[in-house]
């Protein structure tokens, strides 16, 4: 498992992409939330990180997918994954090797975005901040950005194409992600299914904890998510 996740690490980092990756998760981030006036922390007019927590879902909904399209589709297409079976692994090493080499990139994706907690506290008025509050919060984003590279990777698993494997994980992640939300608001729902509609969407679970409340329910959540994706991907790989 682990020499999978250091192939991986190391095909991802031996070139531009990776590094391309996390510039662009830091430029995109630093627009938003120090350039636009519409959407600014510092013309928020409070020390908080809500901007930044509210913003980077979005950014990693497209970021995760394209940095996880090709850890299936390029094996396929080569023929690299047939060598691969020859070795002592099990398909579940195989999945469990690629996702956590997908952990580790979203760590350090994240990890810069520290600097923003420095920002904030230094313009806070009073020089502290709701420290508690920020570390859910970035609990709850860890959690988001790991079900989404579950589910690049249950997407990547099914097509050797990674153009195709992007495109659907991107469409299965927005669903998950803002669909039951946008669809538990319709006026046909409300009143009778919509907050239980609204539960199955990751935003409901993400907001939860980003209240600093965690939750056991919310955990099971993302962890089931988590399990379920990463079955079928193993479950096509034994179909192969």
């Amino acid at each position: 498992m682990w020499s999978i996740c250091k192939k991986e690490l190391t095909q991802f980092f031996s070139n531009l992409t990776g590094y391309i990756a996390i510039i662009l998760f830091l430029v995109t981030n630093g627009i938003f939330l120090f350039i636009l006036n519409e959407s600014s922390i510092l013309e928020y007019g409070y020390a908080s990180l809500d901007k930044f927590f509210e913003l980077a879902p979005w950014v990693l909904l497209f970021l995760v997918p394209a940095i996880s399209m090709r850890s299936f589709s390029d094996e396929f297409k080569s023929g690299t994954f047939e060598t691969l079976r020859t070795r002592p692994l099990t398909n579940l090493q195989i999945v469990l090797g690629k996702y956590a080499a997908l952990l580790i990139v979203i760590l350090f994706v994240i990890t810069p975005t520290f600097l923003y907690i420095i920002t904030i506290k230094a313009l806070s008025a009073s020089g502290s901040i709701d420290a508690s509050g920020i570390a859910a919060s970035y609990l709850g984003l860890f959690l988001l950005a790991a079900v989404f590279a579950a589910v690049s990777l249950c997407c990547g698993s099914f097509t050797s194409n990674a153009v195709v494997s992007f495109l659907v994980s991107v469409f299965v992640c927005i669903i998950l992600y803002f669909g039951f939300s946008a669809i538990s608001k319709l006026p046909t729902l409300q009143g009778n299914a919509d907050y239980y509609i609204e539960k199955l969407g990751i935003d409901f679970h993400y907001h939860s904890i980003s209240r600093a409340v965690v939750d056991t329910r919310d955990l099971v959540y993302f962890f089931s998510l988590i399990f379920l994706s990463l079955a079928v991907s193993v479950k096509n790989l034994e179909k192969r």
